[in-house]
């Protein structure tokens, strides 16, 4: 009997906003899989988060309350220097064994910059990769990419690792710099985030105080 997948899904989460959460949730759904969000350290890839890791981490247990199906991950937080997908992955593997499917999420745009992430190809031989995909949404790929790309494509998770899976999406054009920017210009981003964010005093304190007057 194939093994329940378990698959992750990376980012800053500085906010973390339903976007984020309703793409987790799809993918749970389709993969039936177990979904873990994992908040990143130290972001190779762009500018260091405005709130604290304890904080995002906050945010991200408020949000996640209330349902089984999507878990929190703070391996990344926990780990010092950057936050290489790569060595999440491989400790992961080395914890649920070489059989039990694992999945990597990423969105469209973030899967065809993979290149450019430490040691990509490695990502492959620990796990599934499973790109999140909205309507009208396929950016080119490089190149070496494609060549990967080309035999890996499938339309299932069979096996530990190794294959590419589209995940169709609700496209929900939400990003956590747009909401930022609402802060600073004195808006209320209100269902974008979840509204228990707006319940408990403090949660959003640091995108106020950061950005605000």
């Amino acid at each position: 009997m194939t093994e329940r997948p378990l698959a992750i899904l990376g980012g800053t989460f500085d906010p973390v906003h339903h976007g984020h959460l309703r793409a987790a949730w799809e993918a749970a759904e389709q993969l039936d899989a177990e979904v873990r969000l994992v908040p990143a350290h130290v972001p190779p890839h762009r500018p260091p988060p405005i709130a604290t890791a304890a904080h995002r981490v906050a945010l991200l247990r408020a949000a996640l309350a209330g349902q089984d199906r999507l878990g929190l991950d703070t391996r990344e937080l926990d780990r010092q220097g950057p936050s290489y997908t790569v060595d999440t992955l491989a400790a992961l593997r080395e914890e649920i064994g070489p059989s039990r499917p694992l999945v990597l999420l990423v969105g469209t745009d973030a899967f065809a910059h993979l290149p450019s992430w430490n040691r990509w190809r490695e990502l492959f031989e620990l796990a599934h990769i499973g790109v999140l995909t909205r309507p009208g949404s396929a950016p080119t790929l490089h190149w070496d990419l494609a060549t990967e790309v080309a035999k890996r494509r499938a339309c299932t998770v069979q096996g530990p690792a190794g294959d590419v899976i589209d995940i169709a999406i609700t496209p929900l054009d939400i990003a956590a710099t747009a909401i930022r920017d609402a802060f600073a210009a004195g808006k209320e981003p209100r269902y974008l985030l979840p509204g228990v964010f707006f319940e408990e005093e403090g949660l959003l304190a640091p995108y106020r105080k950061a950005t605000g007057p």
